[in-house]
């Protein structure tokens, strides 16, 4: 289906101004479309005008659709539908007419002009499913005549509102709660949502006759004076968007003027019960801010550990022993960087890459200014179970590197790169280390031979991780440890 934007700059006239305000009509016209249980249609008049293209539609929540197909795309000459010609030529909201009868259901088609500062860029066609009338309740008869007062907004250029982009995903919309306002505030109607939201704020009494405004600030725990700001919001003196808790509940305000001759009449404010929904949001801030704060201690652990090892390496007479302490440290160390990525992220998911230096720039340290280490390509993110054992065995294979592929004092390269796979379904990491050193001893096995870091290589990549590891002669010079570990698709 093509998008609004290809369709206005392909057959009309408008200029990205006007495709703005019509962007901004289709973020707010879910309210129309529900308020008046009706099929909306926007048609804008082609370059030449002499046809309408169907640039946008929206279906009703709050009643059967008056059309089973989709309208967006499609071309009708003028003359065709004489609705559409009265309203953009007269700029006015027609209503003339006996109801269309689309597949044996009849239809009340209406046709709202869109203006914009004094110009009509087109016309909304309105369209009712006329099979399930019935008399009207209360509710129903709130809805309609506030679809009116915004209809004539529309046609007015006075709704939606600049600068007023709403999400509606985010909004409430007139099924979550509605509540209409005469000039002063006063509540003229609360739909049973809207008063079972309230009563959840904490209300007693009816809302029908009180002033909004001053109940809601009533409702909102102040120690203060009354909030001037959130009676003046839920008056409906200006569009806008908040939340007020209570004590033993949280909803949702948007307030919307309706001036539909210019003059404001009244207001409607939709609501929503967030209550559940917030609370499962602290849980989860919580739940989030406690797995961050159990990693910082447990790198904040390992490190105390590190540091005592290191203590203890320096005491030590053998020179075997001192070494094999450093080496713990080395592995200690690699941890703790995990750990300390994963307190400062929200999720059980790191980016590797920062890791990798981090573990690179800690290895390189036993050669200082002999051995040049360095990475190509990208790690990417990875699971926290992916990352704490990689970290590991990188640092393995750096330290092995370091200390068998050169002669004391000898400068050479170490190379790490890493190519992630797109593959959604079969996501791989290849990482190969590669060092231009004097090579592997004759008849080295790698499989089978090699000192405790090798053996821990082996473990963590084919035990914990799922993949290969392997160990051969580097083209010209050197050794190449090669390593295939499968991982999630990276996004």
């Amino acid at each position: 289906m093509p998008s609004m934007n290809d369709l206005v700059r392909q057959h009309t006239a408008l200029s990205e101004t006007d495709l703005e305000w019509l962007h901004l009509l289709v973020s707010e016209w879910q309210l129309l479309s529900d308020l008046s249980f009706a099929d909306l249609v926007l048609w804008v008049p082609t370059l030449d005008g002499t046809r309408y293209v169907s640039v946008a539609q929206m279906r009703p929540n709050t009643g059967p659709t008056s059309y089973q197909d989709d309208m967006v795309g499609h071309l009708v000459p003028r003359g065709r539908r004489p609705l559409l010609d009265a309203a953009l030529d007269e700029g006015r909201i027609v209503r003339e007419g006996d109801p269309e009868w689309r597949e044996e259901v009849p239809v009340r088609v209406e046709s709202i002009p869109v203006r914009r500062e004094g110009r009509v860029l087109g016309v909304i066609a309105r369209n009712t499913n006329l099979l399930t009338v019935r008399t009207p309740s209360r509710l129903e008869l709130t809805y309609l005549q506030s679809a009116s007062d915004l209809a004539q907004m529309i046609a007015a250029g006075a709704f939606p509102f600049p600068g007023q982009q709403v999400d509606m995903d985010a909004s409430p919309r007139a099924g979550d709660g509605l509540i209409r306002l005469d000039a002063d505030g006063i509540v003229q109607y609360a739909s049973p949502n809207a008063l079972s939201a309230y009563h959840r704020l904490g209300l007693a009494s009816d809302l029908v006759g009180n002033h909004l405004g001053q109940a809601t600030a009533e409702l909102a725990p102040s120690r203060g004076p009354v909030d001037e700001a959130l009676v003046k919001l839920a008056s409906g003196y200006a569009p806008r968007e908040t939340e007020v808790e209570g004590d033993s509940g949280v909803i949702q305000l948007r307030a919307i003027p309706l001036k539909p001759k210019g003059t404001r009449i009244g207001s409607l404010v939709l609501c929503r019960d967030v209550t559940e929904l917030r609370r499962r949001e602290r849980e989860l801030i919580t739940k989030d801010a406690t797995i961050r704060e159990i990693h910082h201690r447990v790198k904040n652990n390992l490190q105390t550990v590190a540091a005592l090892l290191r203590l203890q390496a320096r005491r030590m007479d053998s020179e075997q022993g001192r070494e094999a302490l450093n080496e713990a440290v080395r592995r200690v160390g690699s941890i703790a960087i995990v750990h300390e990525t994963l307190s400062q992220n929200l999720d059980e998911r790191v980016q590797f890459d920062e890791i990798a230096d981090r573990v690179i720039a800690m290895v390189a340290e036993i050669s200082p200014g002999k051995v040049d280490c360095r990475r190509t390509g990208r790690f990417g993110i990875l699971d926290a179970e992916v990352a704490t054992p990689l970290a590991m065995v990188l640092t393995e294979v750096l330290q092995n590197a370091l200390e068998h592929a050169f002669a004391p004092g000898e400068r050479g390269t170490v190379e790490v790169a890493a190519v992630r796979g797109s593959d959604r379904k079969d996501a791989r990491l290849l990482i190969t280390v590669q060092d231009d050193g004097r090579g592997l001893p004759e008849g080295f096995d790698p499989q089978r031979t090699g000192n405790l870091g090798l053996q821990i290589v082996r473990t963590l990549v084919e035990g914990e991780l799922g993949g290969t590891f392997d160990m051969v002669p580097a083209p010209g010079r050197g050794t190449r440890v090669v390593l295939d570990v499968p991982v999630r698709a990276d996004k």
